[in-house]
């Protein structure tokens, strides 16, 4: 089979190579999945990149990255059902602590990890749903009521951004986003009720204009660039779910302006997701989006021989979504 693979460290035409090797066989409890898509994510380039911390070597000797995908079962292993064969299904967790992710033509893997896909769901989508679609499930379904609340969603825009805006409305959330300037009409189509420029230095107090009484729960994606303003923002005993800190890893932290709001914060890993919550959350993403209240946004889809590029894209700044390679 063809895949995509890297043995060391680097930029991704550096050190990304397409070769063709053994097709793999399901072991028990595994399923072999053609894939049709494979979701890339700035995961995917930063661990490629050298970029995750404490990880100064691949952990592998050759790497096929990517952890999202989507596609059919093809066979099954010991102990797993004959009708799970022909099933469309998207991936999660193709990559982590595994070696062979989902840059490939197959993939072989623990059955519950290829969920089965709504009949009305595209392949396309599917790859969308293991890193992005689960971390907005995450950031907006664990809060157990949010209906009439109002929810502060940084980077709106982004992969896991637009789909946390439109699982908020689906809930009955009131939702202020922040994204670029040009992105004002989109979010609010999404179902954003503001949508407010994160580079406006007056963010705060565009946010609290918006809901005087403070903001009850923020999502934020760059918490080291909003770590002043988020406890202006937040009503006291608000929470503040964290899943991202890219350009600022190690921010000085006003602990005083937290502790006299006594704020509560999360940190999101999706990686780690406890297998009752996952599957709580999947049955939540299905039903959005067999309602239409659910609808990926997809920035670009490239051919598997364009790995590299499709690495650049998804560490652009203003990406609209999720980059995709097509497998077949």
């Amino acid at each position: 089979m063809k895949a995509v693979s890297y043995s060391s460290f680097g930029s991704p035409s550096s050190v990304l190579n397409v070769l063709d090797i053994e097709k793999p066989k399901p072991k028990a409890n595994e399923v072999l999945v053609k894939l049709y898509f494979s979701g890339v994510n700035p995961s995917d380039a930063k661990a490629r990149a050298g970029g995750r911390p404490g990880v100064s070597n691949p952990p592998f000797d050759r790497i096929i990255p990517h952890s999202d995908g989507s596609g059919i079962i093809v066979e099954v292993g010991k102990n797993i059902s004959s009708k799970r064969r022909n099933e469309r299904v998207w991936i999660w967790n193709g990559a982590w602590n595994r070696a062979f992710g989902t840059a490939a033509e197959y993939i072989c893997l623990p059955a519950d990890q290829a969920v089965k896909m709504p009949s009305s769901m595209s392949f396309e989508h599917g790859a969308c749903l293991g890193i992005p679609g689960l971390t907005a499930a995450q950031l907006i379904c664990m809060q157990s009521n949010i209906e009439e609340k109002t929810i502060f969603i940084s980077g709106g825009n982004g992969a896991v951004g637009h789909l946390a805006i439109q699982l908020a409305k689906y809930r009955g959330a009131q939702i202020i986003a922040t994204a670029r300037a040009d992105k004002v009409k989109k979010l609010k189509d999404l179902g954003a009720d503001f949508v407010l420029d994160y580079a406006d230095p007056g963010l705060d107090k565009k946010v609290l204009e918006c809901a005087p009484n403070g903001v009850d729960y923020a999502v934020e994606v760059e918490f080291g660039e909003n770590i002043n303003v988020i406890p202006k923002i937040m009503r006291a005993m608000g929470t503040v779910s964290i899943y991202g800190s890219g350009k600022n890893m190690n921010p000085q932290f006003p602990f005083g302006e937290y502790l006299f709001k006594s704020l509560t914060l999360n940190m999101i890993l999706v990686y780690l997701m406890p297998t009752p919550l996952r599957k709580r959350l999947i049955k939540i993403i299905h039903d959005a989006y067999v309602k239409h209240a659910l609808f990926p946004s997809i920035d670009s889809i490239y051919e598997l021989g364009d790995c590299a590029k499709a690495h650049e894209q998804v560490m652009k700044p203003g990406r609209n979504g999720t980059v995709l390679l097509k497998i077949d």
